[in-house]
């Protein structure tokens, strides 16, 4: 019996929950208006939505389908897996995508498939969905597309014309753990596929000659997902890997999936555990090597087993390890130092940069600027105050750990 519509974007919607994403960041500005066109990447009539844990969902977020040819073992949708099976036609899509922004539900579509006959016959219909959307409907929202590494060049040439950001994943840490857990992909190719659409990205920022303007392709660059917990690897590693894929392929953002254990999987894999807080820290983590300056052995190389603290926050953790850092003179230090202090973040260092050209900060000041006096007493000195010897404090970790909880019996 076929399954309707309702039933089918009830599973494929549910089997999308894995593939981590965003909102409509980083693209170009583009938005409807008298002369024609629906929907924008911005402003009024867009509805944001987040998740508990900070992601954006204001995308139609499904699968295209989730049968796969594939048969990889940490994931859910594997060809051995007994889910429930569900296919939309592209035509569907593109018609779940037009509604659901009629009704101001999402700002666009996000959209992935497990592989059906083949990469191109699976990127083919992709292609199919972004196409119809922009030039038949004349959408002018947020589309992510999921491309599939096999896929054939010029599929993913044509998608980047459509599509505001495009996804290859990585999938883990290493070209061990993926041989191992996911044989069919191949490392070599995926990172190929990477490598080719950061030259395409690059070659389309080039003005042209005759017009001096720059193509439209993959405005909002391209990403990638890797899977956390799956294959074992530790937080140092799994960051050095990160760090690697920035510098390569120019990457926006790396997005980490938390792994959950597969209910049927015939193949033990190792799972650490709480793996949302582990992801979280991975996040606060990636931010602290992008913008502040930590290099990775920081962050997580001088920690037992590689493992960041699930308990406080990187930047935290670092600096009750380097206490010979601290405190910082508020009133003198430089961006750079500044930036190193817990509780401080950009937006509040460059107030405290400009606020500090008239006249010396105290604790007040900081308070003012939304800082907490909490995190960052023991690190700081400003007008008024000192840390005296809290810094040199044995038990200064037990000022920050989470108080214990009194885990459920049922």
């Amino acid at each position: 019996m076929k399954k309707s519509l309702a039933e089918r974007l009830a599973i494929l919607s549910d089997a999308a929950k894995y593939d981590a994403s965003c909102a409509s960041s980083g693209t170009t500005r583009r938005q409807s208006g008298p002369g024609g066109g629906l929907g924008s990447t911005e402003g009024s009539g867009i509805c944001h939505a987040y998740a508990p844990d900070g992601r954006c969902i204001s995308l139609l977020k499904i699968l295209l389908t989730n049968f796969c040819i594939y048969d990889c073992a940490y994931c859910i949708n594997r060809s051995s897996s007994n889910v429930e099976r569900a296919r939309f036609t592209p035509d569907e899509v593109v018609w779940l995508t037009m509604e659901f922004y009629r009704r101001n539900y999402i700002e666009g579509l996000f959209l992935s498939s497990g592989i059906i006959r083949s990469s191109d016959d699976t990127m083919g219909e992709m292609v199919k969905i972004a196409r119809e959307l922009r030039i038949k409907h004349d959408f002018r929202g947020y589309i992510h597309l999921k491309t599939i590494p096999e896929a054939s060049a010029h599929l993913v040439e044509e998608a980047g014309l459509y599509a505001d950001r495009l996804s290859i994943n990585i999938e883990l840490p290493t070209d061990q753990g993926l041989s191992t857990f996911a044989p069919e992909k191949k490392p070599l190719g995926i990172r190929r596929a990477m490598g080719d659409l950061r030259l395409k990205i690059e070659e389309a920022s080039e003005p042209t000659l005759q017009t001096k303007r720059t193509r439209k392709f993959v405005p909002a660059g391209q990403s990638t997902q890797m899977i956390v917990g799956a294959d074992g690897a530790n937080d140092a590693t799994i960051l050095g890997s990160s760090a690697r894929l920035y510098s390569s392929y120019s990457l926006k953002r790396v997005y980490y999936s938390a792994f959950s254990p597969i209910p049927d999987s015939s193949r033990a894999l190792p799972l650490i555990k709480p793996p949302l807080i582990r992801e979280h820290r991975l996040y606060q983590a990636d931010w602290l090597y992008r913008f502040y300056g930590f290099s990775v052995e920081e962050i997580a190389g001088g920690r037992e087993g590689g493992m960041l603290d699930l308990d406080l926050d990187p930047k935290l953790a670092w600096a009750l390890g380097n206490r010979d850092r601290f405190p910082v003179d508020i009133n003198r230090a430089d961006r750079e130092v500044l930036l190193r202090v817990p509780g401080l973040g950009q937006k509040t260092v460059r107030a405290v940069l400009s606020a500090r050209r008239s006249r010396r900060l105290g604790l007040d000041d900081l308070k003012r600027l939304g800082v907490s006096l909490r995190k960052i007493r023991p690190f700081v000195v400003a007008e008024g105050w000192s840390p005296l010897r809290l810094i040199d404090r044995s038990d200064l970790r037990s000022l920050f750990a989470p108080e214990p909880e009194q885990l459920a019996l049922f």
